[in-house]
């Protein structure tokens, strides 16, 4: 009990954080606005964090890879899986919200003075598509990479300066070193923020529900029920397809055969980081090539999270409803399905965390910084079932990257080859 008691405690003391600021919301009312500072100083904190801690994460987790060998093939086959996955469950996230509308019976006109933030920036006349397309993938000067607003570009320059570093070989190594430290201090310093949290995130909930009313605490039920029935389909269901799709009905039967202690460790521990040890020996049992498992593994606990995908789209849909915003059109479905994809990928490996991806949809849509707290206390809700979908389908794309990789008799060739998985 103890030990599970310190696992959980991070998301414990925030739930009481926000249950206590819920409370003097729905007591005080606009008055609670009064703790409203508390938040913002812990929004900044956050915001000020966000640039340096996306950059060194993405470019160092690249720079760093292991398993150099046959490095081309297997990351092409990696980014397919991760993003055919992703988008699978962003589509099931999105069709789950589509049916179950967590803001169903919420009464958003306490929003109007929140929206006129959004509406002012919906109202300017669009790019056109070329320049839109460039202006969401570059910046046209250096300078303009260090702002909250343009995270992006920003991940798109991570990503090349990742793969610069790699390419360069032993000479890149001194830089490979740097970013992965900087990785490291920033991780800490984002740590020594969240000590903060409960206060910040409190006071701001406090403002918010004072603001808004008790309407948006249903709205918050019907989201973790909403999410715990998507999550039970995708880890029976789609990940039982993933395995039939790498290795057959054998495939299955490894997969399910090998699961459940990684399963055990994602729910007991909340952190993706933590299950790479459990994980690599689970993929290896499934069958999975050293080389394959060894790259996968570390860099999908950073850069693949399915249920952080879902999260992502439940966030966004979130938002939408509360703002009013219509979700039917094509660019909007687009849109949201590419920015869940984005919301997992930039996911650190925190328990009890989830403000980087909070802040990244923040940015694309242009929601007013306000609404961070709102969408906050989803991460925190759904953070247990969303480690189990993480962890879990890293191992699972680690079976579909070998059968990329290796050929469709991957899984014959580890049965001859290796006694103990044939055992």
């Amino acid at each position: 009990m103890r030990s599970i008691l310190k696992t959980y405690k991070t998301s414990v003391i925030l739930l009481v954080a926000l249950v206590i600021g819920g409370a003097a919301g729905l007591i005080f009312g606009t008055d609670a606005t009064v703790v409203k500072p508390l938040g913002d100083l812990f929004l900044n904190l956050m915001f000020t964090i966000i640039v340096p801690l996306v950059f060194f994460s993405i470019a160092s987790a690249i720079a760093n890879m292991s398993g150099m060998k046959r490095l081309g093939k297997i990351m092409g086959s990696i980014f397919l899986v991760f993003f055919i996955t992703a988008a699978i469950s962003a589509v099931v996230g999105f069709i789950g919200t589509t049916l179950v509308n967590p803001l169903e019976h919420t009464d958003i006109s306490a929003v109007k003075d929140l929206m006129a933030n959004v509406e002012a920036q919906e109202n300017t006349e669009p790019p056109s598509l070329a320049a839109q397309l460039v202006a969401t993938v570059s910046v046209p000067d250096f300078a303009n990479l260090f702002s909250k607003s343009n995270m992006l570009q920003l991940i798109v320059f991570s990503i090349i300066f990742g793969v610069a570093t790699a390419m360069a070989g032993d000479r890149g190594k001194p830089i490979a070193s740097f970013l992965a430290s900087g990785s490291e201090v920033m991780m800490k310093t984002v740590k020594i923020i969240m000590y903060y949290a409960p206060i910040g995130l409190g006071a701001y909930f406090a403002a918010v529900i004072g603001e808004l009313g008790p309407q948006i605490l249903e709205g918050y039920l019907r989201t973790f029920l909403l999410y715990l029935g998507l999550s039970v389909l995708y880890y029976f269901g789609f990940f039982t397809l993933y395995a039939f799709a790498a290795g057959g009905s054998t495939g299955v039967k490894v997969f399910w055969k090998n699961v459940i202690a990684p399963s055990v460790t994602a729910i007991a521990t909340c952190s993706s980081a933590a299950c790479i040890p459990v994980n690599l020996e689970a993929v290896r049992k499934m069958g999975v090539p050293k080389d394959i498992a060894e790259t996968i593994i570390p860099l999908g606990a950073n850069t693949h999270k399915d249920g952080s995908v879902f999260g992502g789209v439940i966030k966004i849909v979130f938002l939408f409803g509360l703002f009013g915003k219509d979700i039917t059109s094509l660019s909007s479905i687009a849109s949201i399905l590419a920015v869940s994809f984005l919301v997992g990928a930039v996911m650190g490996a925190i328990p009890g965390g989830g403000f980087i991806g909070e802040m990244l949809i923040i940015s694309v849509f242009g929601f007013p910084p306000e609404v961070l707290p709102i969408i906050a206390v989803i991460s925190t809700i759904i953070d247990a079932p969303a480690t189990l979908l993480n962890s879990t389908g890293n191992t699972v794309c680690g079976m579909l990257v070998a059968r990329l990789v290796e050929g469709k008799n991957w899984l014959k060739a580890s049965f001859k080859s290796n006694t103990d998985f044939a055992s």
